[in-house]
């Protein structure tokens, strides 16, 4: 009794070699424990990965969302386009007539250049070069006419619908201006008016600086486009005097607005329609035989529509949007000429 009662308890209260001898021999079980299991299930325990990993790893990785491309758009004919990008346009008019002298011809080109700086905001610049072949002892010329600077801010509103605005000016560069214009160049302006259907009729007053605010509205949706546009000119003349027979004016005002309507018969293949007017707000003046004035009424507007296909097409990085159509003024002095052109319009967006 003495001796157990010793190794237990020293005569101070501390465990001594007692503890120490349970611990061994707990130690030495555990040992001999671990040696009692077969080396085999301890391999296999050490190579079974872990069920948590591999059923992380049988899942197969989320597919990104995949992106929806935005519906189509049918770019008009001679409105502006309510979208912004990073484009090339040329676009050219060739208008027919008759009158009394006999049978002419005018040719219309524009060269547009766009850069998408924001997702809504676009700069942008237009150039204008206009050949006149008319009938009689008229002369034939051609002249460069007044480039277009501006910008276009698009903005998505609910659904699918979309509003643009407009802010541009014309630098009045043109030929065919000043107090005493080449005839020729002269006339070429005034020709180009019509061959625009009166739609531009600020790039080919060569002697105005003109402030163009704009706005249009538009539906894009199901493989159609309705789009509605309006927009101002205030012309300031900067060039020629009031004797000048082509711009006695201090200053003019003139509208233009239109109805684009287009469809995509097939992914690539798009019909398009517009319906266009163009109104002066003021009433210009004129001198005829050292006499002012005012522009006939039948001059103060203009109606015309056009039609036509445009193909849709991607090479590389760009798309190409040929198009080609026809269009008729329909009223007075033009439809009395037979006036119709043919236009030609080619974009490159990028």
């Amino acid at each position: 009794m003495t001796n157990v009662e010793e190794g237990r308890i020293s005569p101070k209260g501390n465990r001594t070699s007692g503890a120490f001898g349970w611990t061994r021999w707990g130690a030495i079980a555990a040992l001999a424990s671990a040696l009692a299991v077969p080396s085999g299930a301890r391999a296999e325990e050490a190579a079974a990965p872990d069920t948590a990993s591999v059923a992380a790893s049988a899942l197969p990785a989320a597919a990104p969302a995949p992106s929806v491309p935005p519906p189509p758009y049918s770019i008009p004919w001679q409105l502006r386009p309510v979208t912004v990008g990073t484009a090339i346009r040329t676009d050219t008019s060739v208008a027919f007539y008759d009158n009394g002298a006999g049978s002419g011809s005018t040719v219309a080109t524009m060269l547009m250049g766009s850069y998408k700086l924001t997702p809504n905001l676009a700069p942008m610049v237009r150039m204008g070069l206009v050949q006149n072949g008319p009938p009689g002892t008229a002369p034939e010329g051609s002249s460069f006419v007044n480039p277009v600077v501006g910008a276009t801010y698009s903005h998505k509103l609910a659904g699918s619908f979309r509003l643009a605005g407009f802010l541009g000016a014309t630098i009045p560069i043109g030929m065919g201006g000043g107090s005493s214009p080449d005839a020729a160049a002269s006339g070429a302006d005034t020709a180009g008016i019509a061959a625009r259907s009166g739609m531009d009729n600020s790039m080919f007053a060569v002697n105005y600086l003109a402030v163009i605010p704009g706005l249009g509205f538009a539906y894009i949706d199901h493989k159609l486009t309705l789009q509605v546009e309006a927009t101002l000119f205030q012309l300031f003349r900067v060039r020629g005097n009031d004797a000048t027979a082509i711009s006695p004016d201090a200053t003019r005002t003139n509208s233009t607005m239109g109805f684009h309507a287009g469809y995509f018969v097939l992914p690539m293949l798009s019909v398009g329609g517009e319906l266009r007017y163009q109104r002066w707000l003021s009433t210009p003046t004129r001198i005829t035989m050292g006499v002012r004035s005012d522009f006939p009424s039948a001059n103060l507007d203009t109606l015309s529509f056009a039609i036509g296909p445009r193909i849709h097409f991607k090479v590389g990085g760009t798309w190409l949007r040929p198009g080609i159509s026809y269009a008729q003024v329909l009223d007075q002095p033009f439809s009395a000429s037979n006036y119709k052109i043919v236009q030609i319009d080619v974009p490159f967006v990028f």
